[in-house]
């Protein structure tokens, strides 16, 4: 079976669950599948080790080794997930330079004895120093694999937003560049994949020659910037305007994608959301998957799949072939993507165990260390009971009934499990049925048996009756009662926690609370509710609409309504809203007249009188 490595951009690391196909079963484990993918390299997660959950981490059937920002919340992030049953990395690395430091120790990667390192650091010298080497490691965007066939990097490079990042982002391509060509110079086949954030040429964008005549810019100028002058001296058959750098003298990665697609166009994999370019593809491609040269032939596809939503970026992705050559013999890809022992010829001699798991593996944070995934519980075969030595019975005078039970089975109260909002008071109070089992001697295994009840009899205390039955139907219009003030503590407690978790900041929470606040003093101001009156829903809506009305939407070039937006660029308009043309951007990324493409209907919300109701 052939080995498939996809790169995603998920732009958050649920966000794809919010699109079809993702959102029917929502889980990382039915998303691999829909993929096909056996090593899935996720960039731009956006969370912090304190967002892992469960579903993240506990995959069934997969490792995965998160590179997470130290200091920025929601930003950046690379994972790489690997399945179990095709694939096991030797070793594991976070950042780039190496000065990061593994689990639970304070010795740096790049300081680990050399059986321990992957190698291929950036050497004195070698770096220009325009960033602090922990600086460039702090963001969370690089996570590297070693596998016995290959060392695989994942990343996310910085992207160009503006000039004061500018000299990060060079920094971080530099050292890339630098510990690809170190690796390669060890002899280890190399793979790099992930969001680059750099155009290698003009195919690889939309209606270049355009877009850089409104700017005043030509090609040669565009291509020749430093961060894509950089890639291209790293990539065969990039165009390399003037003499090339020094120790940049050769290339060393192929660019999969244009090796198997080398004049398509439209090949684009990043669009502008904001703007809706994607059904018409205006966009560029930025997202690869490379290879060393002496690997390339062990690849028999790679492509994009701009048809699966759930980001601004789409999937790419490349195919080992079952079979390649390496020093000139036959191998099974599956016998060098594990450690010696686990394959031999593509068949699988022993199982993934939790022995295998690498100090990076987020299984072992103690969060999730030694827990399993539910169905795990259901599907794996629990491990036999150890033999316990049986106790020699010792012979006693005979006691009364109820002292035999005691000493046969546990009491009553042993057996019970309270929850944790159980009130104490529940727990002290008298059971009957712990008073019936005193008159009677049962078995062991009627002990058993009579578990059951007895907690459900204990439950059945903690009910508090109710005062006063329900009258009529008019009872679900009346406000409640207040509740006691311990129970208000924990549900504005709860009410926060599910605010902070739906992005609801404190001053809509303070606001909606406040419109509740009057809502409740309005109704306990008014006169009392008659019970002959019955509220009509219908009728209620319609006097809501008669009161505020529905603005009138003005009409674009194609007799559509058109959609309000606001104004953010900084300047005297930000913050005003405006009406445009409800269609997507076409190819050329402009506004079109007499096209099926957004036309050039632009209205400020100040000019347009449309208050009247319809």
């Amino acid at each position: 079976m052939a080995l498939r490595i996809t790169s995603w951009n998920v732009n958050g690391i649920r966000n794809p669950f919010g699109y079809q196909p993702w959102r029917e079963k929502r889980t990382f484990e039915a998303m691999f599948e829909i993929l096909e993918a056996d090593i899935v390299v996720m960039q731009e997660t956006k969370i912090q080790r304190k967002d892992l959950q469960d579903d993240m981490v506990l995959v069934p059937g997969w490792d995965v080794f998160f590179s997470l920002p130290r200091h920025k919340k929601g930003y950046a992030g690379v994972a790489i997930y690997t399945r179990n049953s095709t694939c096991m990395p030797i070793k594991a690395e976070e950042g780039i330079i190496g000065v990061l430091c593994p689990p639970n120790t304070s010795t740096k990667f790049r300081d680990l004895p050399p059986d321990q390192q992957i190698g291929g650091y950036p050497r004195p010298g070698q770096l220009t120093g325009l960033v602090e080497e922990t600086t460039l490691d702090s963001e969370g965007r690089c996570v590297i694999l070693e596998f016995p066939a290959f060392v695989l990097i994942g990343t996310y490079s910085p992207a160009n937003r503006d000039e004061s990042r500018d000299d990060f982002r060079l920094g971080y391509l530099e050292a890339l560049d630098v510990r690809i060509r170190n690796l390669i110079d060890m002899g280890k086949k190399v793979v790099l994949t992930g969001d680059l954030n750099v155009i290698r040429a003009s195919i690889d964008t939309a209606n270049i020659l355009e877009r850089l005549r409104k700017e005043g810019m030509t090609v040669d100028d565009f291509f020749s910037a430093p961060s894509r002058r950089l890639f291209n001296q790293l990539v065969f058959e990039g165009v390399v305007r003037g003499p090339r750098d020094e120790n940049r003298e050769e290339p060393v990665l192929w660019d999969l994608g244009r090796l198997f697609h080398p004049t398509r166009e439209g090949m684009f994999t990043c669009w502008d959301t904001k703007k809706n370019t994607r059904p018409a593809n205006f966009g560029s491609r930025i997202d690869y998957v490379l290879c060393s040269d002496d690997m390339k032939n062990w690849f028999g596809d790679s492509n994009i799949q701009e048809g699966l939503m759930g980001s601004d970026h789409c999937p790419v992705f490349a195919i080992l072939k079952d079979v390649v050559t390496v020093d000139g013999r036959e191998v099974h890809i599956r016998d060098i993507m594990n450690p010696p022992g686990v394959f031999k010829d593509g068949v699988r001699l022993r199982d993934w165990s939790m022995k295998d798991l690498l100090p990076l593996s987020a299984k072992l944070i103690p969060e999730f260390d030694r827990r399993r995934s539910i169905k795990d519980m259901f599907f794996k075969k629990p491990a036999a009971p150890k033999a316990t030595p049986v106790p020699v019975p010792v012979k006693e005078p005979p006691a009364s009934p109820s002292k035999d039970l005691a000493k046969t089975e546990p009491s009553v109260e042993e057996n019970i499990e309270f929850p944790a909002s159980q009130p104490e008071s529940t727990a002290s109070a008298p059971s009957p049925a712990k008073r019936a089992s005193n008159s009677l001697k049962r078995t062991p295994s009627g002990a058993a048996s009579a578990g059951r009840p007895l907690k459900k009899t204990k439950a059945t205390l903690t009910k508090e009756p109710s005062s006063k039955g329900q009258s009529s139907l008019m009872g679900f219009f009346k406000p409640k009662t207040p509740a006691a003030p311990s129970n208000n503590a924990g549900s504005q407690e709860d009410t926060k926690s599910i605010s902070e978790l739906n992005g609801v900041t404190d001053i809509q929470a303070s606001a909606e609370s406040n419109e509740a606040d009057e809502a409740d003093e309005a109704k306990d101001v008014s006169e009392p509710i008659s019970p002959e009156r019955v509220y009509d829903p219908i009728e209620s809506k319609e006097s809501w609409s008669k009161l505020l009305g529905k603005r009138v939407m003005p009409k674009c070039e194609h007799g559509e309504d058109c959609i309000s937006l606001v104004t953010k660029k900084p300047g005297v308009n930000r913050g005003r809203s405006f009406f445009i043309c409800p269609r997507p951007l076409g190819p050329s990324g402009e506004k079109e007249k007499g096209t099926e493409w957004r036309c050039g209907t632009f209205i400020w919300s100040s000019d347009w009188n449309g208050s009247q109701s319809r």
